[in-house]
């Protein structure tokens, strides 16, 4: 009958619904790795260097302990010399991460060179001076519309653009930032959000990392990001400049991902004889 074929049909749509659900966890909770071997047209201290970038971990009331440690043990087996974290380290309020303890987790990260991170607009969402308070007390040195030198790479962490929003002078600009620094040496930018991508470009920055997008997390809306983001997900060379924007490894909402799989990004740079 009509009625019998419609609860057949109502049956199939939720058993479909319930399994792309399900899928849709579990991808979330196994991330890839990554892996890139980028050629400088510069000389490094070292022949070649391996970056390990995270972005967009959202540590909060979706992400269990457990599952912070597997990221970290996963990070640690690269053997990364070093490790940087690009924005959205924190989902929002930095409460449930002190709570939960993650900070135990984010000590074991293990680099000769360090553990590098930068704010996201989620950082700021959930109060910016407190989080980056604790990722620094915890072993991630943040930087904040800041340049340090790591062994001969000048890495330039750029705030969030959401500092706009609370500081009337936004952030500095790229220009500015790198206007007293050797450009003799590679120069990575960590900046969140890849937008503007020409001011790299213009400022003949080797490589950048960014996160933000988390290539729309959810099928259809890989599609929004892609049309909104110059790059949304993946590589990309403009000049002698190189680009990855990683999708990330947590999921923002609903701890959910579909489209695409959360991912490690591991980066060896060679440097020039």
């Amino acid at each position: 009958s009509v009625r019998v074929s419609k609860e057949i049909v109502a049956g199939g749509v939720i058993v479909i619904l319930v399994g792309a659900i399900i899928a849709s966890r579990i991808n979330a909770l196994n991330p890839v790795v990554k892996e890139l071997d980028i050629p400088l047209k510069k000389h490094m201290q070292n022949n070649s260097l391996k970056i390990v970038a995270v972005s967009d971990i959202h540590l909060g009331t979706m992400v269990c302990n457990s599952h912070f440690e597997k990221i970290v043990n996963e990070i640690n087996a690269l053997h990364p010399d070093l490790i940087v974290l690009v924005g959205d380290i924190v989902d929002e309020d930095v409460e449930p991460v002190i709570r939960n303890n993650f900070g135990e987790h984010l000590l074991a990260l293990k680099a000769p060179y360090g553990v590098y991170g930068i704010t996201g607009n989620h950082e700021y969402i959930g109060g910016v001076e407190q989080t980056c308070r604790y990722l620094e007390e915890h072993g991630v040195r943040m930087l904040r519309d800041s340049v340090v030198d790591v062994k001969g790479l000048l890495i330039v962490g750029r705030e969030d653009r959401m500092v706009q929003r609370f500081a009337p002078k936004g952030r500095k600009s790229l220009h500015e930032l790198l206007k007293d620094v050797s450009r003799n040496q590679p120069v990575i930018v960590l900046d969140h959000q890849p937008l503007e991508l020409h001011e790299a470009v213009d400022e003949a920055v080797d490589l950048q990392l960014s996160g933000h997008t988390h290539n729309g997390q959810l099928f259809p809306f890989n599609f929004i990001a892609s049309a909104v983001y110059e790059v949304s997900w993946g590589y990309l060379r403009k000049g002698d400049t190189h680009f990855y924007v990683s999708c990330g490894i947590g999921t923002w909402g609903p701890p959910l991902r579909s489209g695409n799989r959360p991912e490690i990004v591991s980066i060896t740079l060679h440097g020039t004889p």
